[in-house]
């Protein structure tokens, strides 16, 4: 009999430890973030056309975050936000960076520069092995020794364009795998994207967790797509080019089947951690020469990409932890990119950079749906346009602002430098609006008049976030 006892004390004791070690187990981590997809744009978001099965049955196993926010309305500040936690205007990324070229406003100076800490690094000292996929687009000299390359930022792994998959998504042949040139590539990138993600997926380290990051193309433009995809959705379009969006952002919906897939395939569906989203909201119809295929769907907010209306950053969220027991469902629970850095940190048991982020854990959010911000988010993108400048969501509310100078409003800044710094510190707030996004997301009531009591306090609160935005935003010089 005692020994009976003894061995049921041993077997309890067999399982509280082993439980304990499943709390505490490392998860895999992927990121796969879209390239202009509109927060209309899938169907469990509400679009009535475009099929998109694998993502909605992710939401269905997840959390659908209805509230979720890009770092910035415009592709390479979101990157950079989301790989650093903190606002991009910090590392000197104000707007798209172009490639390489010679400027006089020292565009062709600006990357992620190497004291940046990011996620991969992070988690690659907590142990994991690491690798990114797809659209890179955070140095002005892409696969170049004078910019850090991806490897530098904690990618094991990498295979990367600098912006688009040229010169168009299908075929592309402008890839770059650890810093040599790959050539045309046959497919469409979203697929190829995926295999190399699956292909990594297959010959990493077997015994070290994994942070993978997935970077589509898609649905940015220049857009490209299968026909069979094309020829579905032509009857309920309203031209070709339309049938060619739609197409292209259920082709990205098969690719993220294939990856789910695969990750149950090999037996990676019981500790992985999937967070999809889209860098910024959808590009407008027409808006350059390239972008006639551009038919995304706002959902029911104001503005598109590039605007610091809702549309330009509210973006499709989805979450959706793998073998883990969570909180499953919809939430309206303000979330942001710039959250990722601190949440995995706190998942993976890893230790964050030492400095001040912008971004707050969400994993208490994850297991209740549920969770306050401490912190409201603010953006300042200088080139928005719909003119107001500076917008912070604290709580329910959300205000904006112009921002003007003594005689005139500000001119188009493509990133701060030596030569405008001075007017945007100089720049005086004006024309707020106030809107309560819990009633009115698609910001059609100024409520600053009927509230006072709160615009007084989300003005003041803006003025203040904005002015240490500025204290640590980087200006760029250029050495002659």
């Amino acid at each position: 009999m005692k020994n009976y006892i003894f061995l049921l004390s041993v077997w309890a004791l067999a399982l509280h430890f082993t439980a304990c070690n499943q709390e505490i187990s490392q998860p895999n981590i992927v990121v796969v973030l879209c390239d202009d997809l509109g927060y209309g744009d899938l169907s469990s978001f509400g679009h009535p056309i475009i099929q998109t099965p694998n993502l909605d049955q992710l939401a269905e196993d997840g959390i659908k975050l209805t509230n979720c926010y890009s770092a910035a309305p415009v592709c390479s500040p979101s990157r950079a936000g989301l790989l650093t936690g903190r606002s991009p205007n910090k590392a000197g990324i104000y707007d798209f960076i172009p490639g390489t070229r010679k400027s006089k406003d020292c565009r062709d100076l600006v990357h992620l520069q190497k004291h940046e800490q990011t996620i991969p690094a992070m988690l690659k000292n907590a142990g994991y092995t690491t690798c990114l996929s797809g659209k890179w687009h955070c140095s002005s000299r892409f696969n170049s020794n004078v910019q850090p390359k991806p490897d530098y930022f904690g990618f094991d792994h990498w295979f990367a364009t600098h912006n688009n998959a040229a010169p168009t998504h299908q075929n592309p042949k402008n890839f770059i795998r650890n810093g040599e040139e790959v050539g045309e590539i046959a497919g469409f990138s979203c697929q190829i994207v995926v295999e190399e993600a699956i292909q990594w997926l297959k010959k990493k380290e077997k015994d070290k967790p994994f942070y993978l990051q997935v970077c589509f193309h898609e649905p940015h433009e220049p857009i490209a797509s299968p026909q069979n995809l094309v020829d579905k959705y032509l009857p309920d379009s309203e031209n070709e080019n339309q049938a060619q969006y739609f197409a292209n952002v259920a082709n990205m919906d098969q690719a993220v089947g294939r990856l789910v897939q695969y990750l149950k395939y090999s037996g990676n569906d019981d500790n992985t951690l999937i967070f999809f989203t889209s860098d910024n909201g959808p590009e407008t119809l027409n808006r350059y020469y390239r972008a006639t295929r551009s038919y995304g769907s706002p959902g029911d907010l104001k503005g598109m990409k590039l605007w610091t209306n809702e549309a330009g950053f509210r973006v499709p969220g989805i979450l959706h932890w793998m073998g883990q027991n969570t909180f499953k469902g919809t939430t309206d629970a303000v979330v942001s990119s710039l959250d990722l850095m601190p949440t995995f940190a706190e998942l993976a048991g890893a230790t964050l950079p030492d400095r001040k982020l912008d971004g707050e854990s969400i994993a208490t959010l994850i297991k209740t749906g549920k969770q306050e911000r401490a912190k409201p988010l603010i953006w300042a993108f200088y080139n928005a346009l719909n003119e107001h400048r500076v917008a912070m969501r604290s709580g329910d509310w959300k205000i904006l602002c112009r921002l003007k100078n003594d005689t005139s409003y500000m001119p188009q800044l493509n990133n701060i430098y030596e030569g405008n710094a001075t007017s945007v510190k100089n720049a005086i707030m004006t024309d707020f609006e106030l809107y309560n996004m819990k009633d009115d997301i698609g910001e059609s009531e100024n409520k600053a008049m009927e509230y006072p009591e709160v615009f007084n306090r989300m003005k003041k609160q803006l003025e203040k976030e904005y002015a240490d935005l500025l204290d640590e935003s980087f200006v760029w010089k250029r050495e002659e």
